[in-house]
C-alpha cells in the first residue's frame, strides 16, 4: 500500500477530526515524514488538497452506489471511498486500478476488512460511470455538485455576484491554483530577476503590477538561487494589487495590521525604497517573527514589526502618511488554496463585519491629512467588504475614497472587487481611501 496514500488518508481524518487546516495539517506530515520521496509528498498534497475541494461531487457520485446513507458509514471508511473516488474521476496520471486496489488496501490494513468488498464494489461502479451530476434543471443543486460548493454559500454567491461571476470563481479555485512573486526591487530589476529565474529552468510570465511574475516548474521554490538571495518574494497577484493601491513613497511613515506573513509589507517597503519607516503589526510573536525573517532575507530594514492587536495601533504609532488595513476574514476569495473554508458554517463568520470595522476606526484614526487608507480582505462577502466602507464614509466626514488614477483603473467602480482566475489572482476586495481633513 502508498505510503503517501496513507498519510493523505491520515491528513483527511484529522481534518474531520479536529477542524484543522489542510496547509498546516499537511505541513506537519510532511515534515515529520522524511521517508516520503518528493514524489509521494507531492501526491500527498494533491489527494488532500483534491479530495477536500472535491467532497461534495466525490460524495454525490459515492452516494449512487450505496444502499445506505454516507453518514452511516465509518468516517474512516468514508475517506477511503472519499480518496479512491478522486483519483477516479480527477487524477489523470493514476491509473484506474490502483486507484480502485489501493482503497481497498486502505480498508484492510487499517481494520476495515468487512468493508473492502464495499469499497472495491462502489469504486468499481465509480470507475465505469464516469463523473455524475444532477440535472441542470435543479440549478443550485447541480453548481453545488458541479463545484462542490454547499448551497448556502452558493446561493450567498450568487445573490451578490451573479451567477457568471460566482462559477468563473468556483471553477477556477478548483484547479491549480497559479503560483506568483514579487520582485525585490532593491536588489534587482525585473529584467534581472526573470533571466535569474530562467536560468534555474522556472517558467516566467510578467503579469500586473509591474515586477509581478507567474512561475511555474519552480519546484521546491525556497531552493533557488533567485530566493536564497533574495531576489523575490512569493505573494499572489491580487494581494500585490493591494499593497500597489497604498501608494507608499520613500521617506514616508507607513503602516501595514496584521501584516504577516509579509508579503503586502515588503512590497510597500520596496515601494518605499526602503527609505522610512514601515510599521508592521501582528497579534502573535510567532508570526512577527515571520515577517522579520523574510525581511532579513530580502535586505529590507526599513520595517519595524509590532505584536499588537492592531485595534491599539495609536499606541505604537502616533501619524502615518499611508496605512494598509488588511483585516482578519472568512477567507471566500481563496478557497482555491484553503478549500475547507467553504465548508465552514456561515454564522461563524457573523462576528467578523464588526471588528473589522473597530480595526478599520483604529487606522483611519493615525492617517494624517492627505494621507491614504487602503482597506482589504481576500473575501467575497458584502457584510465584510461594501458594508463596511459604507459604513466608514458615512461615520467618517474627513475621508473620500481616492481619485487616484491607479485605483481607478483596477476597481472601476467604487470598491475593487475581483474574483478568481485560472491564471490570475485569487478572489479579493480592496478600498482606497484619502483623509482629506482633521
Amino acid at each position: 500500500m502508498s505510503s503517501a496514500r496513507q498519510s493523505a488518508a491520515d491528513i483527511l481524518m484529522k481534518m474531520e477530526r479536529d477542524q484543522a487546516y489542510s496547509s498546516l495539517s499537511i505541513g506537519n506530515v510532511l515534515n515529520t515524514a522524511p521517508d516520503l520521496s518528493a514524489q509521494d509528498a507531492a501526491l500527498v498534497t494533491r489527494l488532500v488538497y483534491g479530495v477536500t475541494e472535491r467532497k461534495l461531487t466525490l460524495d454525490y457520485n459515492l452516494s449512487l452506489y450505496l444502499r445506505q446513507p454516507l453518514k452511516k458509514l465509518h468516517p474512516q471508511v468514508l475517506c477511503y471511498l472519499r480518496l479512491g473516488a478522486y483519483q477516479i474521476l480527477f487524477a489523470d496520471k493514476i491509473p484506474l486500478s490502483a486507484a480502485v486496489n489501493e482503497s481497498v488496501q486502505l480498508a484492510k490494513q487499517n481494520g476495515f476488512a468487512y468493508a473492502s468488498g464495499m469499497v472495491n464494489a462502489v469504486l468499481r461502479k465509480v470507475t465505469s460511470n464516469g463523473l455524475c451530476l444532477p440535472e441542470p434543471a435543479d440549478t443550485y443543486r447541480y453548481l453545488s455538485v458541479q463545484y462542490s460548493c454547499p448551497e448556502p454559500l452558493l446561493r450567498h454567491l450568487i445573490g451578490h455576484y451573479g451567477v457568471e461571476n460566482t462559477e468563473r470563481h468556483l471553477a477556477a479555485s478548483n484547479l491549480a491554483r497559479p503560483l506568483f512573486i514579487r520582485c525585490n526591487t532593491l536588489r534587482c530589476t525585473a529584467q534581472t530577476l526573470k533571466d535569474a529565474l530562467l536560468e534555474e529552468g522556472v517558467t516566467v510570465t510578467p503579469c500586473e503590477p509591474e515586477g509581478c511574475f507567474l512561475i511555474g516548474n519552480a519546484g521546491n521554490i525556497t531552493a533557488l538561487s533567485a530566493y536564497q538571495n533574495g531576489l523575490f518574494h512569493v505573494q499572489d497577484m491580487s494581494s500585490q494589487i493591494a499593497a500597489r493601491l497604498v501608494g507608499a513613497k520613500p521617506g514616508q511613515t507607513a503602516a501595514d495590521v496584521c501584516a504577516a506573513p509579509g508579503g503586502k509589507s515588503f512590497t510597500v517597503a520596496e515601494m518605499m525604497q526602503d527609505r522610512g519607516v514601515l510599521y508592521s503589526f501582528d497579534i502573535y510573536p510567532h508570526k512577527t517573527a515571520l515577517i522579520e525573517a523574510g525581511a532579513r532575507r530580502l535586505g529590507i530594514h526599513c520595517i519595524q514589526t509590532v505584536c499588537a492587536d492592531a485595534r491599539r495601533i495609536a499606541e505604537t504609532v502616533d501619524a502615518a502618511d499611508a496605512v494598509l488595513c488588511d483585516v482578519p476574514c472568512s477567507g471566500l476569495g481563496v478557497i482555491g488554496r484553503k478549500p475547507e473554508i467553504r465548508y465552514k458554517d456561515p454564522d461563524s463568520f457573523a462576528a467578523l463585519p464588526e471588528l473589522q470595522y473597530e480595526i478599520l476606526n483604529a487606522c483611519a484614526k493615525i492617517v494624517r491629512p492627505g494621507g491614504v487608507l487602503v482597506y482589504s480582505t481576500c473575501t467575497l462577502n458584502p457584510a465584510e467588504n461594501d458594508q463596511v466602507c459604507d459604513r466608514f464614509l458615512s461615520e467618517h466626514q474627513g475621508f473620500r475614497i481616492s481619485e487616484d488614477p491607479y485605483y481607478r483603473s483596477v476597481a472601476g467602480e467604487k470598491y475593487m472587487t475581483l474574483f478568481a482566475s485560472p491564471s490570475g489572482g485569487d478572489g479579493f476586495f480592496a478600498a482606497r481611501f484619502e483623509r482629506t481633513a482633521e
